[in-house]
């Protein structure tokens, strides 16, 4: 004998069915298990209505994590993964290609700024790399319009991550 799991389709016909009062009980239940569908449910109702302010308070956020980066190169990877990830999970709170090319140059941005010239490690740069790599691949999948919109300042980060890291080459990555 199994448990039956049932799709997205069965779960949207039987919520139509609900009343207001058991949706509001059915969200605080599901809410109160996990810490991240709580985080979404908060964000649903207080910040989706003015995504530039919250996408504001990400960069906010992580500028003060990467100003607290650690010294050695194996702590300050650590410390960017996990800047990674909270951009990551916010980006898919918010559902937009727009705010998640914003926050990924912004991330680019704070790496040139406070990143270690001198450091050799390699997981620390293939971090800058694939942030480079994934904005690049998301720019492209942009409306025309947006695209000459970001794509400037893509060009101008890596113009200041070329005259910073001798490690990058600036014509590997333009668009």
């Amino acid at each position: 004998m199994s448990i039956t799991t049932y799709g997205l389709q069965d779960i949207k016909k039987e919520i139509q069915h609900l009343s207001p009062l058991q949706m509001a009980e059915l969200c605080l239940r599901l809410a109160r298990y996990k810490k991240e569908n709580k985080e979404l449910l908060a964000y649903l109702l207080f910040e989706a209505d003015n995504e530039a302010a919250f996408v504001e308070k990400v960069k906010a956020e992580a500028g003060f994590m990467f100003s607290q980066l650690p010294v050695q190169s194996y702590n300050a990877a650590k410390s960017m993964r996990k800047i990674l990830r909270l951009l990551s999970k916010y980006t898919k709170f918010m559902g937009s290609k727009e705010a998640e090319i914003d926050l990924l140059l912004n991330f680019c941005t704070n790496y040139i700024q406070y990143g270690d010239r001198k450091s050799s490690y390699k997981p620390l740069r293939l971090i800058l790399i694939r942030q480079i790599i994934k904005v690049k691949t998301l720019i492209g999948k942009l409306h025309e319009d947006m695209q000459f919109d970001f794509s400037e300042s893509y060009n101008t980060m890596l113009s200041e991550a070329e005259t910073k890291f001798a490690w990058i080459y600036k014509n590997d990555y333009l668009l």
